[in-house]
């Protein structure tokens, strides 16, 4: 993230994080979904979907974690 460079502005990241994280979670249960009640047919792009998704969501809970760490 941007913010993440910027110095002194690590609430923010932490924020942007954190709304980034929720949404990435809600974005994975409407793909399952999608794809358990057969709204999505090509598998091949719902699993690139899914698998961009969660590495979304790992990145933004590592920088949480980096931010809560920081000894700044």
């Amino acid at each position: 993230l941007a913010v993440a460079f910027i110095p002194g502005l690590n609430g923010m990241a932490l924020g942007v994080s954190a709304m980034f994280v929720i949404l990435m979670a809600g974005l994975i249960l409407f793909e399952t979904s999608n794809i358990i009640h057969g709204g999505e047919t090509n598998y091949i792009l719902a699993t690139l979907s899914l698998y961009v998704t969660i590495y979304n969501l790992f990145t933004s809970l590592l920088h949480i974690l980096g931010v809560l760490q920081s000894d700044d």
